[in-house]
């Protein structure tokens, strides 16, 4: 007799986890402050850490904040976070992110990332739209660029992002595309 697992009990653990990772990601907790809280906390450290992504912070149209990511993927996977739209270094709006995956993927991970709006175009495009998806094709700058980043990625891309304080393995190859939805906390 094989053991294999069966639709409905992956579909059931693949909640199960989503939930945890909702969990432990603040939802639902503390709204606006807790967002805001993050957000000072995740800019604090991409900062100091990465010194030339403060240069372009002070050159971008805005940005917009995830300071908790949190992903987990068996075949099928998902991520969950809550960030805040910054101009000028006030918070204007918040968002949530939703990230879906399918591929050859396992394990578990948080992160943060920053998405770096180079043009007010872009900009107005992002905070205009009922829901921005990232396309597959997206390109996010690493942490060893940090010191280097304002200078070469964002003469061609009117939006850079940029993953960072990763924890966690998370392995495979998957296709994925993340959606941010503009929230009321």
């Amino acid at each position: 007799m094989q053991n294999f697992p069966t639709r409905r009990s992956v579909i059931l653990g693949l909640g199960a986890t989503s939930l945890l990772a909702a969990c432990g990601n603040g939802v639902g907790s503390n709204g606006a402050a807790q967002i805001d809280a993050r957000v000072d906390a995740t800019q604090n450290y991409l900062f100091g850490r990465y010194p030339g992504t403060r240069d372009l912070a002070s050159r971008a149209a805005g940005v917009l904040y995830m300071p908790l990511m949190t992903e987990a993927g068996l075949i099928y996977g998902g991520a969950f976070g809550r960030g805040a739209l910054r101009i000028q270094g006030v918070t204007v709006d918040y968002y949530s992110a939703g990230k879906a995956s399918i591929g050859l993927q396992i394990g578990a991970q948080q992160y943060a990332h920053a998405l770096f709006f180079m043009t007010p175009q872009a900009l107005e495009e992002f905070r205009r739209a009922q829901g921005w998806a990232a396309s597959a094709d997206l390109r996010y700058a690493t942490p060893e660029e940090g010191a280097t980043i304002g200078k070469a990625t964002t003469e061609i891309d009117p939006v850079v992002p940029f993953v960072f304080g990763q924890q966690g393995l998370i392995a495979g190859a998957s296709l994925a595309g993340v959606k941010y939805t503009r929230i009321i906390p």
